[in-house]
This record gives structure tokens, C-alpha cells and sequence, in this order.
């Protein structure tokens, strides 16, 4: 059991730290290939290390490279794009991650203990999607707010323009599309 406390203190914490990677700047496309080739020069070292151990100790070192593999390519994807729908797939790849790499964990118990350890594994997978979900309408809803906003401003600047005329008022109704970025 305090394998799992340190395994969600570890995906609160991976969590925590993401947030402010989202708001990165985007990289180029040849820093985007580099880490490619970087990330699976990385799993298949990680991969190749775990040839070593044996029994469920090599299919947890082999779970946690898949793991540290998917979340590096989710969060290169992130950092090209600077997408909030690719800071959802960081969130939903650790998620998914952490829960492998617990149920692999899970297998060296035995009866009550093994069922238990990965009702555990899958509660805090489900919490952590959950979250990351929450965290993908809650960046919809700020987005549709920004547009309604951005509407409302236009609005304004269009009815201000109609107490002029002529030149004046096409300039200023051409200068309020530009500005709110109107058609």
C-alpha cells in the first residue's frame, strides 16, 4: 500500500508540474524530429536495460519504459503544437501510464491483496482522467468566453461607428473587423 501512496504522490506531483508547461512556447520542426529520434533512442536504451532483470521485475522495467515513452512523445506533441487538446493527451498519458505501470506492480501480491492494489491502481487512473477532462471543458468554457467577450466588443465598436458617416464610418467599421476579427 505505500507503493501506491508514493504512486499517487508521484502522479499528483507529474500533474502539478505540467500545468505550467502548457503554456510553452512551440518548438521548431527540427527540435520536434530531434526529440523523436531522442525519445525512442531513450526506450529502446530503457528497453534493452531491463534484458537484465527477470519475472515481473523485468515486465515492471519494461511497462515503465512504454510509460515514460508515451508520456515524452505527449508532451514533445505539446510543446510542437502548444494545443490544449495536446496538454489533454500529456494528462491522459500519464494517467494511463501510471495505472500500466501499478497493475504491473500489482501482480507480485497475491489474492485480496493483488485485487485491491489494483482497484487502487484503477480508482486513481479514473481521478486523473477525470481531472484532465475537467481541465479540457473548463479551457472550452474560457474559449467560448473569449469569443462572446470578443463579440460583445465588436458590438460596441460598430454601434460607435454608426454616429459617423460616410468615409469615416466605413473606415471605422472596417477597423472594428480588423481589430476583433470579424469577416
Amino acid at each position: 500500500m505505500n507503493k501506491l501512496n508514493i504512486l499517487r504522490a508521484a502522479l499528483l506531483t507529474a500533474t502539478l508540474l505540467t500545468l505550467p508547461a502548457a503554456y510553452a512556447a512551440t518548438m521548431t520542426e527540427a527540435d520536434y524530429k530531434a526529440g523523436k529520434t531522442r525519445i525512442s533512442a531513450d526506450y529502446k536504451t530503457d528497453k534493452a536495460a531491463c534484458a537484465s532483470q527477470a519475472a515481473n521485475a523485468k515486465d515492471i522495467c519494461i511497462e515503465v519504459a512504454k510509460a515514460k515513452e508515451k508520456v515524452a512523445l505527449a508532451e514533445l506533441e505539446h510543446g510542437y503544437t502548444g494545443k490544449a487538446a495536446d496538454r489533454t493527451k500529456v494528462l491522459v498519458a500519464k494517467a494511463e501510464s501510471a495505472y500500466a505501470v501499478a497493475k504491473e506492480r500489482c501482480d507480485d501480491q497475491a489474492g485480496n491483496a493483488k485485487d485491491v492494489c489494483v482497484m487502487e491502481a484503477k480508482a486513481i487512473e479514473v481521478k486523473a482522467l477525470a481531472d484532465a477532462k475537467m481541465g479540457q471543458e473548463i479551457g472550452e468554457a474560457k474559449k467560448d468566453a473569449a469569443t462572446e467577450k470578443r463579440d460583445a466588443d465588436y458590438k460596441v465598436a460598430v454601434e460607435k461607428c454608426d454616429a459617423m458617416a460616410g468615409d469615416a464610418k466605413s473606415s471605422c467599421v472596417a477597423a472594428a473587423k480588423t481589430k476583433f476579427g470579424q469577416n
